[in-house]
């Protein structure tokens, strides 16, 4: 078995895979199948470490694989080079032996057998006249010890009968000296090797070495266990130990006892009581004078500590009762029994239901991004107050979808990164009065991935359901009437009526009777709940797809078109159905026009739920596998030179602490002398004086106006002194540190050649910590394939900080809202799913009852008790936290003292600072947003009334209404403008013009600027 951290590697069960045609990844060397890929390349990750170890040979630093092809050559080989008829003997003295290490065992089993023979071993023996033979051993009898008749003992013996090789037919008796079998091949190694191969034990103290079950069953081995060496009885061994060890460490009344017979006996040999006579007061008239009595006055038994414990007399035998009870047994003494152990601390982590709760330790309120939220929430969000009451809280998950799926392959679609609060603003506020650019681009480019253009073949990239054609149903159903038209019978003579005759008869009046009625059926009108069949009746939406006609109102109808042909598809039906029915009324004449102004007009959450199916609908294409593929292809890149650089560090590492132990040895040498006492004071002092002589001089007022002059001129000059007294005083200290620098001994050159390669070596470290986390980030952009979660809480509510993977922190950097800073900047939690509720939350009456007899509380109530006023229930409740100060409050109410809790906790302790400073950006952005609206507002108010005010002898009008300045109409797709050369929704511009003549343009050419340089292409990655 292949060891990971000294312990066997276990194999994951297998799987249960209930549907044949799933697709599944299978590791032929295990034998292990996984339902899902991500698992498959996180099991490959594991066994591709270099950290495994191969049982047989010992040899460590291999993967699991190399570690495994080792082992099957290793047992291969110890196979053939073990003797066969020593395997079964030594495996029966090594099953069931206690001894810890294995070098023991092995030294113990090599000594017992290395003189000890067995019938069908190749064994070498020597003849009387010193001829060495070769044969196998056929018989082998022990002959115990006898006892002579001068008493003493003889040594056991065996003999071996032997049949020789080189003489067929001859057999040869010998004894222990006269056999031995080659060195080479009974050796240590191969015994270790062997038992290593052929023998387990389990991971506790005293547990005992048992023979694998198929070489157990192939040799005849028992594998039943004692009873004494199972794990359950030395456990209870162990704690019987210890409560004794408890119970004669705690002091008792015998123990304490000075002059007991009990005392004296349980605390080890007998010794002579300390005797002590009681006061003459104190003793009794019945009592002997011979013997003291205690307090109480007892007469023959002596009240002592405890009940039974008699008083010897003095200068006589403690030990000797007396004369009135010794024909009497013993009182017992009666002890109370020993109170059952406690029962162990729990070992964190475990369960995080079953971790006990903590009284005041409330989760931080959730705020929602609806107008139906699962419990009211009275905390203030920034920016989302006019969005939230337009959307519904099973909205919430498909925007956050289709964000997430729009920014992480907008690559593939073409489009600039924006925040999620502008995609929402923009999902809401687009219409006929305010278009939207962000609106129109979304819908375009995630239309194009459906089929693509006609210059790259027009290929229709997803398979779509077929449309049903009514001329060939209503044939078909013509041929079905015709078919089931029943033909004239001749008459026939009336036959006997039978029971089987009669069934028969029913039976084929009531399918007459259900024919009838169903045909009744298909002759009603089905309700008409839209018209897009109407709509689409002369329009080929693909075709129009092909040519890329988006404009006015065009990409609307392909919208129709394609959830029209969706409807097809029994899962999607239902929802593509209501949105037909609101896209394509009965009511309303199906136009181009008109459905252009119905998509205007639509509600945000049909919108969102028409953007979702289509956005899902991309992910079946060729180009978004591909992506992701390549996505993996570079991961895997990126992984190898992270070892790469993770080698140099740790190889620079080693280095360095070489280096620093030289530097430590060489450092005695090169240490600079101690410096001389200061004797600088008199200097100081004078130079005091002088200074306060100048303040003096300074402070002194001139009486007239005539002194001011003079004046002046004193303090110039006391100015110029105090001066050349500066400097004189920096070039004396300039030459004191010179000669202290010349006292001071160079540093040896090896000295100096070790500091220098230390800073080397320190700035390689640092360069290869800056690449590793580098590449750290390029695997987190990399890794698309799925959206990675936080973690789970104790309640089953998963935590969701969508800038974990998949794309940059802020979005793309050359993203026309680059300067936002953020990409969502919110933790969002959602409530658990179907059947964690079922399973957790809402469970059994029975497992409420048990939980509650523990806990004092029920499930439902704690997650009310530890949640607060704000929760989420399943898994199509959202809720988000916005604020930093949220997270660190958030991070105080995880317990790590649970599973869950604990990998969420350090998965939010990882990215808080990121996470923190993408809040605050979100604010600072959306403040920035709140803030510019009034203000506009204000100056187009002031400008209003500033023309209120000019006279006009004209009829005065009303002036138009401003459009509003919403943040998400700063959104630009540069992207596309820069690879396409025009926007999704729009035509590309014409081909130009044909070059004019090189004569008539000589001189408009030089005087034109030569054209700047195409810019680079858009990407997240690393260069």
């Amino acid at each position: 078995m292949v060891l990971f951290k000294r312990k066997p590697v276990q194999l994951l069960p297998p799987k249960d895979v209930k549907d044949d045609n799933a697709e599944v990844w299978h590791i032929p060397q295990t034998g292990e199948v996984f339902a899902h890929y991500e698992d498959y390349l996180n099991r490959m990750d594991f066994y591709k470490q270099r950290r495994f170890i191969c049982q047989i040979t010992g040899h460590s630093g291999m993967t699991f694989f190399e570690a495994l092809k080792s082992e099957l050559a290793g047992a291969e080989e110890v196979e053939q080079a073990f003797p066969e008829a020593l395997k079964g003997p030594v495996l029966r003295r090594v099953q069931f032996q206690t001894v810890s290490r294995i070098d023991a065992l092995v030294d113990m089993v090599f000594e017992e057998f290395r003189a000890d023979y067995y019938p069908g071993e190749a064994v070498t023996v020597s003849t009387a006249d010193g001829e060495r033979l070769q044969g196998v051993v056929r018989e082998k009898t022990r002959f115990g010890g006898k006892v002579l008749p001068d008493g003493t003992q003889t040594a056991p013996y065996t003999r071996y009968t032997v049949s020789l090789e080189d003489r067929p037919g001859t057999e040869a008796v010998v004894d222990d000296d006269h056999i031995f079998r080659d060195r080479k091949i009974f050796t240590k190694s191969v015994l270790r090797s062997f038992i290593k191969k052929t023998v387990t034990r389990e991971a506790w103290n005293g547990a005992p070495w048992l023979v694998k079950p198929d070489v157990a069953s192939q040799y005849h081995i028992d594998s039943r266990i004692p009873p004494h060496l199972r794990y359950d009885t030395k456990l209870m061994e162990r704690k019987q130990l210890q409560a004794q060890k408890r119970a004669s460490n705690t002091p008792t009344q015998d123990s304490q006892g000075t002059n007991g017979v009990n005392g004296a006996m349980a605390n080890g040999p007998a010794r002579l009581p300390e005797l002590k006579p009681a006061p003459k007061s104190q003793k009794g008239k019945n009592q002997s004078p011979e013997f003291p009595q205690g307090q109480n006055g007892s007469s023959g038994m002596l009240g002592g500590p405890e009940t039974g414990i008699f008083l010897a007399p003095p200068h006589k035998n403690p030990f000797q009762l007396p004369l009135n009870f010794r024909n009497q047994p013993l009182p017992h003494s009666m002890t109370a029994p020993e109170p059952p152990p406690p029962p162990p601390p729990p070992k964190y982590p475990i369960e995080d239901l079953q971790v006990p709760l903590r009284e005041g330790v409330v989760r931080p309120p959730l705020a929602f991004l609806c107008k139906d939220p699962p419990t009211t929430s009275d905390f203030a969000v920034n920016g989302s107050a006019g969005v939230r009451d337009k959307l519904s809280m099973k909205s919430v998950g498909s925007f956050l979808e289709t964000w997430d799926t729009l920014n992480v392959y907008c690559e593939i679609f073409k489009l600039d990164s924006f925040t999620f609060d502008d995609f929402v603003e923009a999902m809401c506020v687009a219409s006929e009065d305010t278009k939207v650019q962000m609106f129109e681009e979304i819908h375009c480019a995630v239309l194009k991935q459906i089929v693509s253009a006609e210059a790259d073949g027009g290929k229709v990239n997803v398979q779509l359901p077929e449309l049903d054609d009514e001329e060939e149903d209503s044939e078909e159903e013509g041929f079905e009437e015709e078919v089931k038209e029943p033909t004239p019978e001749t008459d026939r003579p009336p036959a006997r009526a039978t029971r089987s005759s009669l069934a028969k008869a029913e039976a084929e009046r009531l399918l007459a009777e259900a024919r009838a009625a169903e045909k009744e059926s298909q002759n009603v009108e089905p309700e008409i709940k839209h018209r897009a069949e109407d709509l689409l009746e002369d329009y080929d939406w693909i075709e129009e797809l092909r040519k890329r006609n988006f404009q006015n109102g065009g990409w609307e109808r392909i919208m129709v078109g394609l959830l029209h042909q969706l409807s097809k598809n029994e899962r999607l039906e239902e929802r593509c159905e209501d949105l037909l029915a609101q896209l394509c009324p009965p009511d309303v004449d199906p136009t181009q026009v008109t459905v252009r102004e119905r998509y205007a007009n639509l509600d945000v959450n049909h919108r969102v739920q028409a953007l979702q199916i289509v956005c899902i609908l991309t992910t079946q294409t060729k180009a978004m596998r591909t992506y992701m593929e390549e996505c993996s292809e570079q991961m895997t890149a990126f992984r190898k030179e992270k070892i790469d650089w993770q080698r140099q560090r740790k190889q620079a590492i080693e280095e360095l602490r070489t280096l620093n132990d030289q530097r430590k040895i060489l450092l005695p040498e090169n240490m600079p002398p101690s410096p001389p006492p200061d004797q600088k004071a008199d200097e100081d002092v004078k130079m005091t004086d002088a200074d306060e002589s100048a303040a003096d001089a300074e402070d002194e007022v001139p009486d007239s106006d005539d002194e001011c002059a003079p004046r002046r001129n004193f303090r110039r000059a006391n100015d110029r002194a105090a001066e050349r007294q500066r400097k004189r005083k920096e070039e004396k200290e300039r030459k004191e540190k010179a000669a202290e620098a010349a006292k001071v001994p160079k540093p040896s050159k090896q000295f100096l050649k070790v500091l220098k390669d230390i800073q080397k070596k320190e700035d390689l470290i640092k360069k290869c910590e800056e690449e590793i986390a580098v590449i750290d980030n390029d695997l987190r952009e990399a890794d698309c394939g799925r959206t990675r979660v936080l973690g789970k809480d104790r309640f089953w509510n998963r935590y969701y900080w969508f800038e974990r993977n998949g794309m940059p922190y802020g979005g793309l950097p050359d993203s026309s809202t680059a300067e936002a800073g953020y990409a969502n900047g919110c933790i969002w939690v959602q409530g658990p799913d179907e059947l964690e509720r079922e399973g957790y939350i809402d469970a059994d009456p029975e497992y409420q009852a048990e939980y509650k007899s523990k806990f004092d509380v029920t499930v439902p109530e704690r997650k009310k008790r530890e949640e607060g006023a704000t929760s989420v229930f399943n898994a199509n409740q959202w809720g988000y936290y916005s604020e930093p100060e949220q997270v660190d409050e958030l991070l105080k109410w995880l317990d790590p003292r649970g599973f869950n809790e604990l990998r969420l906790r350090k998965e939010i302790v990882a990215f808080r600072d990121k996470i923190t400073q993408h809040m605050e950006n979100r604010k600072k952005y959306l403040a920035v947003a709140e803030a510019e609206e009034p203000q506009e507002k204000g100056e187009k108010k002031d400008k209003r009334r500033d023309s209120k005010r000019m006279s006009t002898r004209g009829r005065h009008h009303e002036p138009t209404p401003e459009p509003t300045n919403y943040r998400c109409l700063a959104w630009e797709n540069t992207t596309a403008m820069e690879e396409l050369g025009h926007l999704h929704s729009e035509p590309p511009p014409p081909p130009p013009p044909p070059r004019p003549k090189k004569q008539a343009t000589k001189k408009r050419q030089a005087a034109e600027p030569s054209p700047e340089p195409a810019p680079a292409p858009k990407t997240r990655r690393r260069k």
